[in-house]
C-alpha cells in the first residue's frame, strides 16, 4: 500500500478517531503486523499536540504460549505496577487507540476455560479503575491487515496479495479518500440526520426479512433512541469510537422478539466458531435453534442467557446442592459473569440448604455473592462457600444460619404450594429466632 495513503489513514485515526487534544497522553495497542503504520499514527498524534504517546506491542502467538504455560494463579494476578498503570490512566485520562490485525482464529486450541477464569479474577480489580474512566476518555478501534487474517478472507491469493486486498477493503470502508477528515465530517452529519429521522418516527417495532429465510420482529423500548457515528466524552471532546462505522443502533425491549433469524456470518465465542446457525424467537425468548457446527455450544449460550434473564435485581433465589454435589455450577458461574460484565443482578437474597461452591475461596460459583451482587445469604451449611463465609466475617453482607434439614423441607413445601412449615427442630438452640444467634455478623439485623 502507498505510504501516502497510509499516512492519510493514520491522520484520520488521530484527528477524527480519538481527536487528540494538545497536552493529552495517547496509548496505542497494536500487533507487529504493520509496524510502519503504527509509527505513522504515533507521529500524527504528536503533530496534534500529544505530550506523550505509548505503544503497547502485542503478539498473538506469544500470548498463546503464555496461556499454555502460565498457571491460573499467575494469570489471575495483577501486579503492583499494573495497578499503578491503571491509576495513571484514571489520573491522566489518555486517549486509547486499538489497532486490530490479529488472526480471528489465532487462539484456537487454548484452554478457554482457564483464560476465562483468569479474566474473571482480574475483572473486579480492573473494574474499579474502568468505572472511574467511563465516558471520560476518547477511544477508537480501527484495523490494519495481518497476514493470517488476510489469508482467511482471500485464500486464493498469495500472502502479499491478500494483505494488499485487505488494505484496499479497510481503506475503502474507512473512507480514506483525498480528504478523509472531511469525508468523516460529512459521514457523521449523515448518520446524525438518519438517527434524527428514525427518532422522529416513534418506531414501536422493527421487522426484518431476508432472502436466506430471516423473518424477525423486535419491539423497542418506549424511550429508546437511535444513535450512531461520533460521541462526545464527559470532557466535551468529540470522537469516533469505531472506524469504519455505518450503524444506527438502538435498544430492544425485553419480551418482544418473534420470528426466525439466520446468521450470515460465523459467531466467535470464547475462541470457537459457531457456523451456519439459526434461532427462532417467541415472545422474547429463543425457543428453537440449530447450528451446523458447534451446536452444543450454541445451546449452552442460549440456555444460560435464558436462565439469567429470569433473575432480576432484588430477587430471592434458592440454590440447591449438597455440599457441592449436584450443584448448578455453570448456572452460578453465568450469574457471576453477567454481574461482572453489567453490575446486575444486584440486591439478591440467596437461600441454600447446604453449600454449593467448589471448596475454595476464589470460586466463581459464589463470585456474584462475594463481589456485591447479594445483600443477604441464608444458609444451612456453609462448608464449601469459602468466599461467602469470608465476606460475612468481614461484615460485607448479611449472613444467617438456619438448620439445613429444615431449609430443605422449606423449599419442598414451597414447591408444593404450602405457605407455612412448622417444625420443632432448633428450638432453644442458637438457631431459635428467640435466641437471635442465627445472625452471623453486625450487619445482620433481620428477624427471620
Amino acid at each position: 500500500m502507498k505510504k501516502s495513503v497510509m499516512r492519510k489513514y493514520a491522520h484520520l485515526i488521530a484527528k477524527c478517531g480519538v481527536n487528540v487534544q494538545k497536552g493529552q497522553e495517547v496509548e496505542i495497542m497494536a500487533a507487529f503486523d504493520q509496524p510502519e503504520f503504527v509509527r505513522m499514527v504515533v507521529e500524527e498524534c504528536y503533530k496534534l499536540g500529544a505530550k506523550k504517546v505509548i505503544v503497547d506491542w502485542t503478539d498473538q502467538k506469544t500470548s498463546k504460549i503464555h496461556a499454555k504455560y502460565r498457571s491460573l494463579e499467575t494469570m489471575s494476578k495483577m501486579e503492583k505496577w499494573e495497578k499503578e498503570r491503571w491509576q495513571h490512566r484514571v489520573d491522566e485520562i489518555p486517549c486509547r487507540i486499538y489497532i486490530e490485525s490479529e488472526d480471528p482464529d489465532g487462539m484456537k486450541g487454548v484452554d478457554q476455560e482457564k483464560m476465562q477464569k483468569a479474566n474473571q479474577k482480574l475483572y473486579p480489580i480492573v473494574r474499579k479503575y474502568r468505572d472511574q474512566l467511563e465516558n471520560k476518555y476518547q477511544w477508537c478501534i480501527c484495523a490494519v491487515p495481518g497476514e493470517e487474517w488476510a489469508k482467511k478472507l482471500f485464500p486464493e491469493l498469495s500472502k502479499k496479495q491478500a494483505v494488499e486486498k485487505l488494505w484496499e477493503a479497510i481503506l475503502m470502508t474507512s473512507r480514506v479518500t483525498d480528504d478523509p477528515v472531511k469525508a468523516w465530517e460529512d459521514h457523521n452529519r449523515d448518520l446524525e440526520q438518519r438517527c434524527a429521522y428514525l427518532n422522529s418516527l416513534g418506531i414501536d417495532e422493527l421487522h426484518y426479512e431476508a432472502g436466506n429465510g430471516t423473518d424477525f420482529t423486535v419491539g423497542l423500548m418506549e424511550l429508546s433512541q437511535f444513535c450512531g457515528g461520533g460521541e462526545t466524552s464527559l470532557q466535551k471532546y468529540y470522537f469516533n469510537p469505531n472506524i469504519p462505522s455505518e450503524e444506527c443502533f438502538t435498544s430492544p425491549k425485553r419480551g418482544r422478539a418473534d420470528g426466525i433469524v439466520y446468521a450470515t456470518k460465523p459467531l466467535s465465542f470464547m475462541g470457537q466458531l459457531i457456523e451456519n446457525f439459526w434461532i427462532r424467537f417467541h415472545e422474547g425468548k429463543a425457543v428453537e435453534w440449530h447450528a451446523e457446527r458447534n451446536g452444543e455450544l450454541l445451546t449452552k449460550i442460549i440456555t444460560m442467557d435464558e436462565a439469567m434473564d429470569l433473575i432480576k435485581d432484588g430477587d430471592t433465589i434458592w440454590v440447591n446442592s449438597f455440599g457441592g454435589c449436584a450443584s448448578p455450577i455453570d448456572l452460578n458461574k453465568a450469574i457471576t459473569r453477567r454481574f461482572r460484565a453489567t453490575g446486575h443482578p444486584r440486591h439478591l437474597t440467596v437461600y441454600s440448604s447446604f453449600s454449593f461452591a467448589e471448596w475454595r475461596e476464589d470460586s466463581d460459583v459464589e463470585g456474584y455473592i462475594c463481589e456485591g451482587g447479594a445483600d443477604c445469604v441464608i444458609i444451612g451449611f456453609f462448608g464449601s462457600l469459602y468466599g461467602t463465609a469470608k465476606a460475612i466475617q468481614e461484615n460485607r453482607l448479611e449472613g444467617y444460619n438456619l438448620p439445613g434439614g429444615v431449609m430443605s423441607h422449606m423449599i419442598r413445601a414451597a414447591a408444593c404450594g404450602q405457605k407455612v412449615l412448622f417444625t420443632k427442630i432448633g428450638l432453644n438452640l442458637f438457631v431459635d429466632p428467640r435466641m437471635g444467634q442465627y445472625r452471623l455478623n453486625e450487619r445482620s439485623k433481620r428477624e427471620l
